[in-house]
């Protein structure tokens, strides 16, 4: 449920920021985003609405992803795990818990839509697969 004082704004814009930082300087990630976005400030002020609707309930955010995701060519679930880590490890370096517990289920569930979103529009006849995010998050954790 969307919660004004879940988190402040500040906190919002440096989860998006810092996430995409990572993002961009990610060997499997980076360059899918590089060769996409050539306005950095633009999508991050997007993403920064995007939290602050999702995590705030502010409805700053006005935009369709899942026409702009289903376009992509080539999109696996090791890319969208690989997006759930980056988020999950940017979340973990947050202070603020509650914001921390919330973006990460948000991020989960927004990685499974996409992924079956996108399946979906590549091949609307075949039966679409789970993402397992969460498995692929706790073998993460569980790693030496």
């Amino acid at each position: 449920m969307f919660n004004p004082d879940l988190c402040t704004e500040d906190e919002i814009r440096h989860l998006v920021h810092a996430f995409y930082a990572k993002v961009r300087d990610d060997a499997l990630l980076g360059p899918i985003f590089a060769a996409r976005i050539t306005d950095w400030d633009h999508h991050l002020g997007k993403m920064v609405d995007f939290w602050s609707s999702t995590l705030r309930g502010t409805a700053r955010y006005r935009g369709t992803p899942m026409p702009k995701h289903a376009a992509l060519p080539g999109l696996e679930p090791a890319l969208f795990q690989r997006w759930l880590a980056l988020f999950r490890e940017t979340t973990a370096e947050m202070d603020n818990a509650a914001m921390r517990e919330r973006a990460d289920e948000l991020a989960e569930r927004i990685a499974e839509s996409l992924w079956f979103g996108y399946q979906m529009a590549r091949d609307p006849d075949r039966i679409a697969a789970k993402l397992e995010a969460r498995a692929a998050h706790t073998r993460a954790r569980q790693a030496p």
